[in-house]
């Protein structure tokens, strides 16, 4: 049986293709989350007005890699230590962010943020974002597998 995870960590296009390499993950798809508009689109989660993340949603089989290693893998692909951007995407739309599926998953979520943060040694802060899922939008089709059709993306990662 297998389980759901969201992430955000800037643009979705090269999170996507990283979270597809993991063994154990089965699925991902790129979309909106966290905002306040039904069935954004990319268009509208560009203005940065709709308060959405481009995320990625995550379909894993916890028999072969753990929500834990997930959250870990997540932290490892990004800089969680820069509020509302990744590189040169800039806005609230590139935030840092995990949406968690459940309590349990929330506690993981907040145990590796704090384990992580103990261990910097240059002690900035991690200002990732851990919040209940909300609805999950899909992206256009044109937007999945991106890198993969397209070759590399120019989103910083």
């Amino acid at each position: 049986m297998t389980e759901t995870a969201t992430f955000a960590a800037g643009c979705f296009w090269g999170v996507e293709e990283r979270f597809r390499a993991i063994p154990g993950v089965e699925d991902a798809e790129v979309g909106y989350t966290g905002g306040s508009t039904s069935h954004p689109t990319y268009r509208d989660v560009c203005t940065g007005t709709t308060g959405h993340a481009e995320a990625v949603r995550v379909t894993f089989d916890p028999q072969t890699i753990s929500y834990e290693e997930l959250v870990t893998a997540f932290f490892a692909l990004h800089d969680p230590t820069t509020r509302d951007r990744q590189g040169p995407d800039v806005g609230r739309q590139y935030r840092s962010a995990i949406f968690t599926e459940s309590p349990a998953q929330e506690q993981t979520a907040r145990a590796v943020l704090e384990r992580l943060q103990a261990q910097r040694g240059d002690h900035r802060q991690i200002v990732t974002e851990i919040a209940p899922a909300t609805d999950f939008f899909r992206a256009e089709d044109y937007h999945q597998r991106y890198n993969e059709k397209h070759g590399r993306a120019s989103c910083a990662l």
